[in-house]
This record gives C-alpha cells, sequence and structure tokens, in this order.
C-alpha cells in the first residue's frame, strides 16, 4: 500500500495530487510541508492508495520525484 497526501476545505472536500509515496510518514510530512505555503486548505491528512510511488520525502530535501516518472 502507498500513500498519498490530501488536502482537507473547510467545506470537507478532500483533494490530493499526483504525488504518491512509499510511506505514511513521507505522505504525512509532504502535506504538512506544502499545508505551510497554501491558504485555502484548514487541514491534511494522509489517504491510501495502489497507484505506484511517484515521490519520496527527506528532511533536507523535502519532496523528491522518484526516477520512475
Amino acid at each position: 500500500m502507498n500513500y498519498r497526501p490530501m488536502f482537507v476545505f473547510a467545506n470537507g472536500e478532500r483533494a490530493g495530487n499526483a504525488q504518491v509515496f512509499a510511506t505514511h510518514h513521507e505522505a504525512l510530512k509532504s502535506a504538512a510541508d506544502r499545508f505551510r505555503s497554501w491558504t485555502m486548505p484548514t487541514s491534511y491528512d494522509v489517504d491510501t492508495t495502489t497507484e505506484p510511488v511517484t515521490y519520496s520525502w527527506t528532511s533536507e530535501g523535502g519532496d523528491v520525484r522518484t526516477k520512475s516518472i
């Protein structure tokens, strides 16, 4: 199972993008980084997905696109 960062809006809508991470931790850290720069979402979370991993996350570099894209 892989993980997708999700953003939660005031009306309860949840939205993500094409990023998929191998671990819940990476997806959550990515969502937290991105959440700080957005003004519309009220929160963030992570959903599971069966889509292939497209990114990794590191504390030094943040979101890093995988070479498989």
